[in-house]
């Protein structure tokens, strides 16, 4: 008899433990999709509508640019839209896929400058803390008129 009340104790508590492991699993779940959503809000905001002020309704206390050609802080997020939108006002950045892994949220990019060219691939990499968007680094890479292979790449 003590045996059965000892494998039940066992069970319920393995119960438990999967249940609680679940419930932080759908709870990282709903943070993570917060995160996406706030990336994509903040992209679209700041590099599509160029609405730099918008965009940074989504930025902590502090944005560090990891990007060498782009300033630190919400000013320098400003110097970046205010660029975009004097030189390249017909600008278009399409979001083709994005990942989440916890606080960082992952955008794969087609981002075409003057409408008709062949633009760039970017992979763009946000930090977040507290919801809010605190770090960015990016990598582009030209689309070739000419490609080695048949494959696109999005």
């Amino acid at each position: 008899m003590h045996l059965i009340v000892r494998s039940a104790a066992i069970v319920a508590a393995s119960v438990l433990t999967l249940s609680l492991a679940s419930g932080a699993a759908m709870a990282g779940g709903a943070q993570e999709e917060a995160n996406r959503k706030t990336v994509l809000a903040f992209y679209e905001k700041g590099l599509n509508q160029k609405d730099a002020d918008a965009a940074l309704a989504y930025v902590g206390d502090r944005y560090v640019q990891h990007n060498p050609n782009a300033a630190d802080g919400p000013d320098g997020f400003r110097k970046f839209i205010g660029f975009l939108r004097d030189k390249f006002p017909n600008s278009h950045s399409e979001i083709k896929r994005s990942f989440v892994d916890g606080d960082y949220v992952i955008l794969h990019v087609h981002a075409v400058r003057e409408p008709g060219s062949r633009g760039n691939a970017i992979v763009d990499i946000f930090k977040l803390e507290n919801g809010k968007v605190v770090e960015h680094w990016d990598v582009v890479q030209p689309i070739p008129e000419n490609p080695a292979n048949n494959n696109t790449m999005f």
